[in-house]
């Protein structure tokens, strides 16, 4: 068994917070029926170049494990055909503008009174409530709205995004944290419940330390590189051949940092005493490491760091890690089969479970994959329907 073996879960989200949400899900054992429009579907199709046999790599990389089922929408019969989904549903993810599913007749208070037991998870910019509701809202937006631009980059005038989709990443895993508490509440109540994430609540959240920081100093903090406000050193530094990380986050770390280096008298140098001290006096400290470091490689260095028990690692980027050993061993890159794309790779599971482990089962789906499984499945239709929906446009089946 998974852990979410025999859970039904009716996606309706597109894009990226709301997909990484039930991928994770359908990784650990969920059956999730991706809902999708007859024409265009997820916007994440869209997203490419690259593409792999017609399909965006984007998309593959977002959607295993789930049934694709293909509805129309705008047509009377695919809503109820939806709200017969929702009927026989434990959760129901959506990542819509706020008021879309209302229009669509499958909001929270209709979902309810079709089904009490459900879970409804609602993934939004702003949330549902606030005078930023309607706002429109993408990643790139919320790493700016949230503070979290005004921290990133090498200075105030040269900020960056961050490199990967934080705010939607986060997002979806703040869903999946709160289906699993609903799903722990419903266990003691019987009953389901609504839940309002909110992309900037989730980054706001994930920036604790930062605004912790911020509230304990006064200062707004901005950006510093790689370097971190309140432990010096901890950076990345210049090495022979690339760069490397280094967190020397203790007093104890720093004996054995300058040990390492090979610089006994900074321990007790009193510019660099404590970590207070050297907070103070980074601007001295950090060239002077810099210095040192770069006289040898990153491979030595490593070895030198790691035989003093120092945390370091050469900055690497995606092809060393996706080519690493370690992230072999821990099924971080499975290859799957797809009907026309081919062996797609993607990325694994990250949680391990010694008694009922996930994984990735199969392939995103192309668009109406599994329509004809999950009306018959599911609702118990018969062929027949099935075939009258298809000639009139209400569903699409790939087959």
């Amino acid at each position: 068994m998974a852990p979410l073996d025999n859970l039904i879960v009716v996606d309706f989200s597109h894009a990226l917070a709301g997909p990484y949400c039930t991928m994770l899900m359908a990784a650990y054992g969920a059956q999730v029926y991706k809902i999708e429009s007859t024409g265009s579907g997820d916007m994440g199709r869209t997203w490419g170049p690259p593409f792999q046999g017609g399909e965006a790599s984007y998309f593959l990389g977002l959607n295993s494990g789930k049934q694709g089922v293909a509805i129309n929408l705008k047509d009377p019969r695919g809503l109820d055909l939806c709200r017969d989904m929702v009927r026989r549903a434990d959760v129901l993810i959506e990542n819509f503008r706020p008021g879309t599913m209302s229009r669509l007749g499958l909001d929270w208070p209709a979902a309810r009174t079709l089904n009490s037991r459900l879970i409804y998870c609602s993934i939004s910019g702003y949330g549902q409530t606030g005078p930023s509701r309607d706002d429109p809202a993408m990643d790139l937006i919320l790493q700016a709205s949230s503070g979290l631009i005004s921290t990133t980059g090498n200075s105030a005038t040269s900020t960056a995004r961050c490199g990967h989709s934080v705010a939607d990443i986060t997002a979806g895993m703040f869903a999946l944290t709160g289906v699993l508490m609903a799903l722990e509440a419903r266990h003691r109540t019987g009953m389901g419940q609504f839940i309002d994430v909110s992309m900037l609540d989730g980054m706001i959240s994930a920036m604790a330390s930062n605004y912790a920081y911020m509230f304990g100093s006064g200062t707004v903090p901005t950006p510093l590189g790689t370097a971190f406000a309140t432990i010096v050193p901890y950076a990345c530094f210049p090495t022979a051949d690339g760069e490397m990380a280094i967190a020397v986050a203790s007093e104890k770390l720093w004996t054995l940092f300058c040990a390492a280096v090979e610089h006994p008298e900074w321990e007790h140098d009193p510019r660099f005493a404590t970590n207070r001290d050297r907070v103070a006096n980074r601007g001295i400290l950090e060239p002077m490491v810099t210095e040192v470091l770069r006289y040898r490689t990153s491979t030595e260095w490593t070895g030198l760091f790691c035989k003093h028990g120092v945390p370091c690692a050469a900055v690497r980027n995606l092809r060393q890690v996706a080519d690493d050993p370690h992230a072999a061993h821990r099924e971080m890159f499975p290859v799957l089969g797809h009907p026309t794309a081919g062996p797609v790779r993607v990325t694994g599971v990250p949680i391990k479970f010694s008694e009922t482990p996930g994984g990735i089962k199969s392939a995103a789906p192309v668009s109406g994959q599994h329509t004809r499984e999950a009306l018959a499945g599911l609702l118990g239709l018969g062929a027949e329907r099935i075939g009258e929906l298809a000639r009139a446009g209400v569903i699409h089946c790939a087959h």
